[in-house]
């Protein structure tokens, strides 16, 4: 009896397509993921659309989130370490992906404490959480600091795709003048440094994020050609149709399904977007007719997973491997009304042990924690090969300060989920020794990711136990 061809061999028999391959029209470019057309041969797990050679095996993508004002330790930390651990309150909605999870706890940014520079904790517990270096007191500007893990990635491996990195955050912020005790904004306001005088400034409009995405490398649409889709209140992928058209020919059935459900996802979070984008204050939507406008969502929780869909979206079609996140400024006083908290988060950070305020603050710790497994959930549902975009990468979220309340700096809430292509042991507690330095832990990544670095701020040495 003859065998019938497996799809991945129809697939094979087609015009083999560029792992590059992107869909045009009027400007416009939209990338791809992985399809089984791109290549063959793969290693369980890899990724032909990354890998050149599959001996290679896929490439790491690399995510920092950052969440200000430290958390309330005591539902933060679980009660015992290893595998056998459960998760406290705060970190309870992250329960689905306990197993690709490590809590860390002990890391420590020893260089977001004073030494001799007086106040300003939150300028220096933002500045300092991707670099370990002491900044330069200052409101001028001769800011200075460090350069921070992700461009340090950046220089060494993002030539390999079109963006060498992405910045995202929920607050705007000026780049001068003081905004914490004596430190410049630049401190407060970034936490990725392309150099130790030079901020990366984060993007925090999703319809700007989006758009650059997509432009396959333009500076931007021309007006005309804006102009033209806002009156005609086109998509993005309606001009780029005929090339995804003729794409479909050319791909086996499952290449086929991939694509229309890829395309299906630009387009839901386009529309997202220009939800948002439509609403006014009073709930009402505008004419059909009136211009869509680029300011940023109302409402905390979609602003974030609008920027954590692009940021899936950014690394399932190679667009970028290294990514950060800001989910508030340093000394943030934004107020978090899905989780009834109406008062700045800054202020009741300082609690003083009041019951209210501390209940405040654990909402608001947990609220992060939902939106940390909104993306991990988003990155779990990527397939490649045998497993899932999570699967090859390292995604850290945590805070430079631990306690709000203490202001300490050792001891910080530190998370890592991702199994790092298989170099990670996840679903553990993991404790070490008082001040073992946060830096260490992104050594380690660094190393993970074809990045290798002697040495990042005041790092001693790659972090131990995680494999």
């Amino acid at each position: 009896m003859t065998q019938r061809p497996s799809d991945r061999s129809l697939a094979s028999r087609r015009t083999r397509i560029h792992r590059r391959t992107l869909l045009r029209g009027l400007g416009l470019a939209v990338a791809l993921p992985w399809f089984e057309a791109m290549g063959g041969g793969l290693l369980p797990g890899a990724s032909p659309a990354f890998a050149e050679d599959p001996k290679d095996g896929p490439p790491l993508r690399l995510s920092w989130l950052f969440f200000p004002n430290g958390a309330h330790m005591p539902d933060w930390t679980p009660k015992r370490e290893g595998a056998d651990y459960k998760l406290p309150w705060i970190l309870e909605p992250l329960e689905a992906h306990r197993q690709d999870l490590l809590v860390l706890s002990g890391l420590a940014q020893d260089q977001v404490r004073a030494h001799g520079d007086g106040p300003g904790d939150h300028a220096r517990s933002a500045s300092v959480f991707l670099t370990g270096a002491h900044p330069v007191k200052t409101a001028g500007a001769n800011i200075r600091v460090g350069t921070s893990v992700d461009q340090v990635a950046a220089a060494k491996i993002g030539g390999a795709t079109r963006f060498a990195s992405l910045e995202l955050g929920v607050q705007g912020g000026r780049q001068n003048g003081g905004c914490d005790s004596g430190y410049s904004c630049a401190y407060s306001n970034n936490i990725s440094w392309r150099s130790p005088t030079t901020p990366n400034a984060k993007e925090r409009n999703p319809r700007l994020v989006f758009e650059r995405l997509f432009l396959g490398g333009k500076p931007g649409e021309t007006s005309t050609e804006r102009a033209r889709r806002i009156r005609r209140r086109k998509s993005i992928l309606d001009f780029v149709g005929r090339d995804a058209a003729d794409l479909r020919k050319r791909l086996g059935t499952s290449d086929r399904a991939k694509l229309d459900e890829y395309l299906t996802g630009v387009r839901e979070i386009e529309q997202r977007i220009e939800k948002t984008e439509r609403i006014q204050e009073d709930g009402t939507s505008p004419a059909a007719t009136h211009p869509i406008p680029t300011s940023k969502p109302k409402g905390t929780r979609e602003h974030i997973r609008l920027l954590c869909d692009l940021m899936v979206l950014a690394f399932q079609t190679d667009t970028t491997r290294i990514a950060t996140f800001m989910l508030g400024n340093g000394g943030s006083n934004l107020k978090y009304p899905e989780v009834g908290v109406h008062e700045n988060h800054h202020g009741i950070s300082h609690h003083g042990k009041d019951p209210k305020k501390v209940d405040k603050i654990r909402r608001i710790n947990r609220f992060h924690m939902g939106e940390y497994a909104y993306l991990l959930e988003r990155m779990k549902a990527v397939k490649e090969g045998d497993g899932t975009l999570l699967d090859n990468s390292l995604v850290v979220v945590g805070s430079g300060i631990g306690d709000g309340n203490r202001h300490n700096h050792d001891n910080l809430p530190i998370l890592m989920a991702g199994r790092g292509g298989g170099t990670i042991k996840t679903g553990r507690h993991i404790v070490y020794p008082r001040w073992t330095r946060l830096n260490d832990l992104y050594l380690a990544m660094l190393a993970r990711a074809g990045a290798p670095t002697a040495s990042l701020g005041d790092s001693t040495g790659i972090l131990p136990k995680l494999g």
